[in-house]
């Protein structure tokens, strides 16, 4: 049976190529402003390709970021709460999300899975209801250094993909962004080097050859996340399997976030 590509999906490169930063918990509303309006700015006058530019920010920036996005750069946000609404204080829905002009919220980010202890059931569920208000999810897995050094990421990596999102059927797959952060790599200086994060990513996208076909394997876009810099983005992204980057000290400088986009070659 043909199944058609959703709209977000390039149906040329077959891959979107994108840049999303995570800004985290910093940055005041003063602070986000300005440096947001430096990096539309700076994305309108230098990007010469057609790579996808998104910022995931927290909660008290988006509404304002959209209004000053001019469609030059796509707002994110880094969470959202598995429930539709109700008595969750404290808490922000997908809906919200929606409403505030977002089209991207990361899932599972490993600051979350380790912090918050979200389980991939958990994400799971984040991950249907932001599809169903219309939001692309950045899905993230990884593994931490003990799982590294005993040998048993692969299984860690098959048992996120498999528990957090192949329930999906292929159409809902299909609008997924998936995003491989090496926990043992995030806010140390450490980084995969480019041949470790290619095993990574082809290992990725041949499990989803597996699950859902080789189409959708090919047409789902796969970022790196792991310290990724403007000094080592362009050896990263040169992997066959490395449809770009989730960053996150670096997104914080507009200077370096521009030239890791830029780093990105159609």
């Amino acid at each position: 049976m043909f199944l058609s590509l959703p709209s977000h999906i390039d149906t040329f490169n077959m891959r979107n190529k994108i840049v999303a930063g995570n800004w985290k918990m910093n940055l005041d509303y003063a602070e986000g402003i300005s440096l947001f309006s430096e990096i539309v700015n700076m994305v309108k006058d230098e990007r010469k390709g057609s790579q996808i530019a998104v910022i995931c920010a927290p909660f008290i920036h988006l509404n304002s970021l959209n209004q000053l996005s001019a469609g030059v750069v796509k707002i994110g946000a880094q969470n959202c709460h598995q429930m539709e609404s109700g008595a969750y204080t404290g808490e922000i829905s997908a809906q919200m999300i929606k409403s505030a002009g977002c089209e991207y919220v990361i899932i599972g980010h490993s600051e979350r899975r380790q912090y918050f202890a979200e389980t991939n059931e958990l994400l799971a569920q984040k991950t249907i209801l932001s599809l169903k208000n219309q939001l692309t999810p950045l899905f993230c897995i990884g593994e931490t250094l003990e799982e590294r050094n005993d040998g048993s990421y692969f299984e860690v990596l098959k048992k996120q993909l498999q528990e957090g999102l192949f329930n999906l059927s292929k159409a809902d797959f299909l609008k997924i962004v998936i995003a491989y952060e090496p926990v043992w790599a995030i806010g140390t200086g450490l980084t995969a080097s480019p041949a470790q994060a290619q095993d990574i990513h082809f290992f990725i996208r041949n499990e989803i050859k597996i699950k859902y076909g080789a189409d959708i394997a090919n047409a789902t876009s796969i970022l790196y996340g792991g310290s990724c810099n403007p000094k080592n983005a362009a050896e990263l992204f040169a992997q066959s399997d490395i449809d770009g980057g989730l960053i996150g000290g670096a997104s914080l400088k507009s200077r370096d976030f521009v030239d890791i986009i830029k780093a990105l070659n159609d």
